[in-house]
């Protein structure tokens, strides 16, 4: 039976998560017109789609030295009352605020994000995984509200700005239900020394682990910030570009879930994260490249694929590590390199798109970098875990 303080903290956690991706997929489907009230170039809006990822980046190693501080439920409060705080910031009619808005809600996201591993693998270290994969459907599902809902919002609400800043009021949501629910453990976090990152950093596993994280991040944030773009530029209309989006997104819900229950079924992770791969593919080829028929297969295909690679990345932040501090470490070393890693995808998209390269050739470079992906899965899919008993960092293997 589950206690009423993990069931309170699984329901927390899902709120939480709820608000770690509208902040980046409410832009995507609104560049084209913020391109012509701000007068962005596509190199410009390609930096206002990058900048969120490479603060998220930036930002994650700081959760531990936060925890530490704070303790990681107030530290977890700060990063969302940061997060609302950007979000009205970028809808203000001052000079730049979009930009900074921008970094401030990446900041946030990159802190809460990177607490929250730890704050699992601390409360329910038996089933880290399998919440893991409910965390990874909040996001998702998060994510396609932002997506799905950012034109109508618009509309009804009257601007863009308004639409932007409206998703302030699920931050403050979260924020007030966390702060009045969360569990009252106020430990202090062990303390990390910058030498505790050095022995992770000398473990080939841990490099491993951060360059799968950071090429199927930089897919996704592709995916977050230029899907709508990119289908616009084959001849779909701005709103159907933008629910296509939040179905590849809706179905990310499924395989978020789905995945790490998959990964317990065979001996290592290897075939599922293959899978999860393959079908991210195959949805791109369908999106971008096939006939325009395709489009609701690949949009199935790309989200089944992308949920599925997150919430294993985020699975192995746990499964190859034996114990919460660990996995802390594991979580902010990786987040932090991964996310500035994908952060290169948006940006080098927005340049690709400004030198008038066609959105079939992209696709074919997205799906080369894939395969590239997959090279790492099958690194960091076998059966291994960081253990650092007696002091000294070893990798086991079962």
């Amino acid at each position: 039976m589950i206690s009423r303080r993990s069931l309170t903290f699984i329901l927390l956690m899902v709120v939480v998560g709820l608000n770690l991706r509208p902040a980046l997929s409410s832009v995507a489907p609104l560049l084209a017109r913020l391109q012509e009230a701000a007068g962005l170039s596509a190199a410009a809006a390609g930096i206002l789609t990058t900048l969120p990822v490479l603060f998220l980046g930036l930002s994650a190693p700081l959760a531990p030295l936060l925890a530490q501080r704070l303790g990681s439920e107030r530290a977890l409060s700060a990063a969302l009352l940061l997060l609302a705080a950007g979000l009205i910031l970028r809808g203000l009619p001052l000079p730049g605020v979009l930009f900074l808005g921008s970094a401030m809600a990446g900041s946030a996201i990159g802190i809460s994000g990177t607490l929250l591993p730890a704050l699992v693998k601390r409360e329910l270290p038996e089933s880290a995984d399998l919440l893991t994969g409910l965390y990874t459907m909040a996001l998702c599902l998060g994510g396609a509200l932002g997506a799905g809902l950012s034109v109508p919002l618009t509309l009804w609400l009257g601007s863009w700005q308004a639409s932007l800043m409206s998703w302030s009021l699920l931050a403050l949501l979260a924020l007030a239900v966390w702060h009045f629910q969360m569990p009252n453990t106020h430990t202090q976090g062990t303390v990390h020394a910058p030498s505790d990152f050095l022995r992770l950093l000398s473990k080939p596993l841990t490099w491993q682990v951060m360059l799968f994280m950071g090429i199927q991040s930089s897919m996704a944030y592709i995916v977050f910030g230029w899907l709508p773009t990119l289908l616009i530029d084959r001849g779909y209309n701005e709103a159907s570009a933008g629910w296509t989006m939040a179905i590849s997104i809706m179905c990310q819900l499924a395989s978020a879930l789905g995945a790490p229950w998959l990964a317990r079924l065979g001996h290592d992770q290897r075939p599922a994260l293959l899978l999860v791969l393959s079908s991210t593919a195959l949805g791109l080829w369908m999106l971008l490249i096939a006939p325009l028929t395709w489009k609701w297969p690949g949009a199935v295909f790309l989200g089944l694929g992308q949920g599925g690679s997150f919430s294993l990345a985020l699975s192995l932040l746990v499964l190859r590590t034996s114990n919460s501090r660990l996995a802390g470490q594991l979580s902010g070393l990786v987040q932090g390199g991964g996310y500035v890693i994908a952060a290169l995808g948006p940006f080098g998209v927005g340049l690709l798109l400004q030198a008038g390269i066609h959105a079939d050739h992209i696709a074919w470079l997205l799906i080369f970098l894939v395969s590239i992906c997959c090279g790492f899965a099958l690194l960091v899919g076998r059966k291994r875990q960081l253990d650092d008993q007696g002091g000294i960092l070893k990798i086991h293997h079962h």
